[in-house]
């Protein structure tokens, strides 16, 4: 089995070293693509055996399985560079969330499927949204969820719930990271705590906190209430919370979709 990766940026790069990390690649099963050829010659470096694509073209060519690590606005031209290299029996994994299944089939022969990964991944934890094409047999759509479990815990979603199923978890540690980051701040600054014995504690608990909603028996609800005792000081911190943030999130929500609406109306424009 070869992978083969076009786009080595940010997230690209997370799932290329997330799947070595894990084993479910060798550096030498993987090859890669990038604009910036540099950013792949020291993935090559990093991992002896990975083989470095001058073209796009090329990682068609030679891969099994080829995942499209874009942007949006670049994604019908490298469909365009490589669709007549593109075979029926490949597997093409886009991790683009604008850009619909529909949009993807209709310029490639291949099997289609949609991950969207997270920066959680790196540490091979975390979620990956799977939507899968029509083409995707029951079988296919088993092996690449296998494959993506090295990494993460793969769930699949409707497409229709694309955004925010990407919000709680792909968003998500970016969002968690800033309240962790607030309230690190507000402590330092009330009690001159260091930022680093601050942040220490922060991050252990934010590590114990996911453990226990996740193989620890709790749900966040349940978790508070364990927490805090009546009339306790947790409980005058959750009042505090709880006014503060009153609405928050529905406009966090609300601000993610209509990006996301204008980046489909966007990638509509381009795919037809």
């Amino acid at each position: 089995m070869k992978a083969g990766f076009i786009g080595t940026g940010s997230m690209g790069s997370i799932l290329i070293e997330a799947f070595i990390h894990s084993g479910a690649f060798n550096p030498e099963q993987i090859i890669a693509g990038n604009r910036t050829i540099r950013k792949v010659e020291l993935l090559a470096q990093t991992y002896p055996g990975l083989q470095v694509a001058r073209s796009n073209r090329e990682v068609a060519a030679e891969s099994d399985i080829i995942f499209l690590c874009v942007k949006p606005s670049e994604l019908k031209t490298v469909i365009d560079e490589i669709k007549e290299d593109v075979l029926p029996t490949q597997f093409v994994v886009s991790i683009t969330s604008p850009v619909l299944i529909k949009h993807l089939e209709g310029l490639l022969p291949a099997k289609i499927s949609k991950i969207i990964p997270s920066i959680t991944n790196y540490v091979l934890s975390g979620a990956t949204l799977c939507i899968h094409g029509n083409r995707m047999q029951p079988e296919d759509k088993e092996w690449l969820e296998n494959l993506f479990a090295y990494i993460s815990s793969p769930i699949c979603v409707s497409e229709n719930y694309t955004r925010i199923s990407s919000d709680l978890s792909s968003c998500g540690p970016a969002f968690l990271a800033n309240f962790i980051q607030s309230f690190i701040d507000a402590a330092v600054e009330a009690t001159g705590i260091s930022s680093e014995e601050a942040t220490l504690l922060a991050s252990e608990m934010t590590l114990g906190t996911g453990k226990l909603l996740t193989t620890g028996g709790f749900n966040p609800i349940s978790l508070q209430k364990r927490v805090s005792v009546p009339g306790g000081i947790t409980e005058e911190g959750l009042h505090i919370l709880n006014e503060e943030l009153a609405g928050v999130f529905a406009r966090v929500i609300s601000a993610t979709h209509a990006k996301y609406e204008e980046d489909l109306e966007k990638a509509e424009h381009r795919f037809t």
